[in-house]
C-alpha cells in the first residue's frame, strides 16, 4: 500500500534501489562461485530475483519461501519417481511417469482452490507443478538429474537470500506497518467525512455553494478509501504474517484483527455513503425544521467523529485509551436526545410564526406577528428523518468499531495509559456528567416550547 503523503521520487527510490542492488549482487556472487560448479547457471538466480522481489518485506519473504519449498519438494519427489520408474523396466516406466504427473499435478492444482492454501501457498503450488513436471518428463538419467537439482537449488538459494537481505536492509517496507497505517488513515478519513457531510447539510445553501472547494469535496469523499481498501487489507495482512519481529510488532501479531477492524470501518462507511447521497438529494427539508434538528444532529456527528479520532490515536500509539468509554457514553446520550426530538416531531403539530399586515384598533397600519399552523408534507420531512436515522445508525456502527479495536488492543497487548492521564480522564468525566444534566434540562425545555 503506497502512502498518499509520500513523494513519488522517494517511493521510486525505495523500490528501485533494493531491486537493482539484488540484480547486481547475484551475477557478482555467481561469478565468484564458478569453482563450485554453479556459476554457469547465473540466469536462474537472476530470474529468481526478478520473480520473487516485491514491494514489501512480507511479500518478498512469502515468495522466497514458497519458491524454495516448492522447488525442493518437487525435485525430491521427481527424483524418487524417476528412479522408481527407471527400475521398473521399459514396459512400466512411461505408465509410472505419466500416472505420477497426472496425480500429483492434479492434487497440487486442486489445492490451489482451497482458500486457506491459495492465500499463502498459491505460488509454491504453481512452482511445485512446474518443477515436478520438468524433472519427471525430462528424460535425463538419474545422475544428471541430481546434478540439475543441485544447480537449481543452489541458484535459487543464492537469489532468494540476496533478495531477503536487500529487502530487509535497504529501505525496508514492512507490510504490517503499512496495514497499521492504512487502518489508522481510514479512521481519520471517516471522521472527517462524517463531520463534513453533516456540516455541509445544516449550513446555509448559499454559504455552502460559496465556501465549497476542491479540498472540502475531497474530505467529503474520504469514506471511499475505506470502501475500496478490502483487497489491500487482506493482502497486507497475509504478507504481514510472514514477517519477523519489527518495530512494535512481534512475530505472531494478531493481524487478522486488523481485517475485522477494517470490515467494521467499511460497515460505517456504507452508512456515510448513504448519508452523503441523502444530503445531495434534490428534496429539501423546511429551514425551521433543519434549524431545530441541527443542534442534535451536529452534536451526535461530533461525538461519533470524536470516537473515531480517538480510536485512530489508539491504533497509532498502540495505547489503550481511558477516555473512550466516556466518549461512547456521550455519543449514546446524543443518540437519545435525537431520538427524543424525532418522537416529539411525530406527536406535536408544527407551528411557525408568519408576519401579516393588518390594521390596529387605532387605525394605524402596523405589521403584527400572527402564529399560524403550517402544514408540512411527508415528502419534506423524509430527508431530515433519513439524515437523523442514518446518524443514529452510524453511532451504532461506531460502537462496533470500538468493540473490534478493543479486541485488537487485548490480543496485541497494547500499553495502558499512565495514572496521571487516567486521573484527568476521571475529572473530565465528572465535568461531562454535570454538563450533560444541564443539556438534558435545556432539551426538555426546548421540546416543551415546540
Amino acid at each position: 500500500m503506497v502512502k498518499e503523503s509520500e513523494p513519488c521520487g522517494r517511493l521510486e527510490w525505495r523500490i528501485n534501489v533494493p531491486d537493482g542492488t539484488s540484480r547486481v549482487l547475484v551475477p557478482e556472487c555467481m561469478s565468484h562461485n564458478r569453482i563450485y560448479g554453479v556459476g554457469g547457471n547465473a540466469m536462474w538466480a537472476v530470474m529468481t530475483v526478478v520473480v520473487v522481489f516485491e514491494y514489501t518485506v512480507g511479500a518478498t519473504l512469502c515468495k522466497c519461501v514458497n519458491r524454495a519449498t516448492g522447488t525442493f519438494l518437487a525435485g525430491a519427489l521427481g527424483l524418487g519417481v524417476h528412479w522408481i520408474a527407471s527400475q521398473s523396466g521399459e514396459k512400466f516406466e512411461p505408465v509410472i511417469l505419466q500416472g505420477s504427473v497426472f496425480l500429483l499435478a492434479a492434487a497440487a492444482t486442486f489445492s490451489r482452490f482451497i482458500p486457506s492454501i491459495k492465500a499463502r501457498f498459491d505460488y509454491g503450488a504453481m512452482i511445485f507443478i512446474l518443477t515436478f513436471t520438468l524433472v519427471s518428463v525430462s528424460g535425463y538419467r538419474v545422475e544428471q538429474l541430481f546434478e540439475l537439482a543441485h544447480h537449481r537449488l543452489s541458484t535459487i538459494a543464492i537469489g532468494t537470500s540476496i533478495c531477503l537481505l536487500t529487502s530487509m536492509l535497504f529501505c525496508p517496507v514492512w507490510a504490517g506497518n503499512e496495514l497499521h497505517n492504512l487502518i489508522r488513515n481510514n479512521m481519520e478519513k471517516l471522521s472527517d467525512s462524517l463531520d463534513g457531510c453533516v456540516a455541509d447539510y445544516f449550513q446555509d445553501d448559499v454559504k455552502a455553494n460559496n465556501t465549497k472547494s476542491e479540498a472540502s469535496c475531497k474530505i467529503l469523499q474520504g469514506y471511499k478509501c475505506a470502501l475500496n481498501s478490502k483487497a489491500t487489507e487482506e493482502s497486507l495482512a497475509n504478507f504481514a504474517r510472514w514477517e519477523p519481529t519489527h518495530g512494535g510488532f512481534n512475530f505472531g501479531h494478531p493481524w487478522k484483527e486488523y481485517i475485522k477492524v477494517g470490515a467494521s470501518l467499511r460497515s460505517c462507511a456504507y452508512c456515510i455513503e448513504a448519508l452523503n447521497g441523502s444530503i445531495s438529494s434534490d428534496t429539501k427539508a423546511p429551514d425551521f425544521l433543519k434549524k431545530h434538528f441541527s443542534e442534535f444532529c451536529i452534536t451526535l456527528s461530533g461525538n461519533s467523529s470524536a470516537v473515531l479520532k480517538e480510536l485512530a490515536v489508539v491504533i497509532s500509539t498502540m495505547t489503550k485509551s481511558s477516555k473512550i468509554d466516556v466518549m461512547v457514553e456521550e455519543m449514546r446520550n446524543a443518540v437519545q436526545q435525537l431520538q427524543n426530538a424525532l418522537a416529539s416531531l411525530s406527536k406535536q403539530s408544527i407551528e411557525t410564526t408568519e408576519r401579516e399586515t393588518g390594521e390596529s384598533v387605532n387605525g394605524m397600519g402596523e405589521g403584527n406577528a400572527i402564529p399560524t399552523v403550517t402544514v408540512v408534507t411527508l415528502v419534506e420531512i423524509v430527508p431530515l428523518v433519513t439524515v437523523s436515522s442514518l446518524l443514529i445508525d452510524i453511532a451504532a456502527r461506531t460502537e462496533k468499531v470500538v468493540e473490534t479495536v478493543n479486541g485488537l488492543a487485548e490480543k496485541a497487548e497494547f500499553r495502558v495509559e499512565s495514572a496521571e492521564k487516567m486521573k484527568k480522564c476521571q475529572n473530565s468525566k465528572a465535568v461531562n456528567q454535570i454538563s450533560r444534566e444541564n443539556e438534558d434540562d435545556k432539551t426538555m425545555m426546548t421540546l416543551q416550547k415546540v
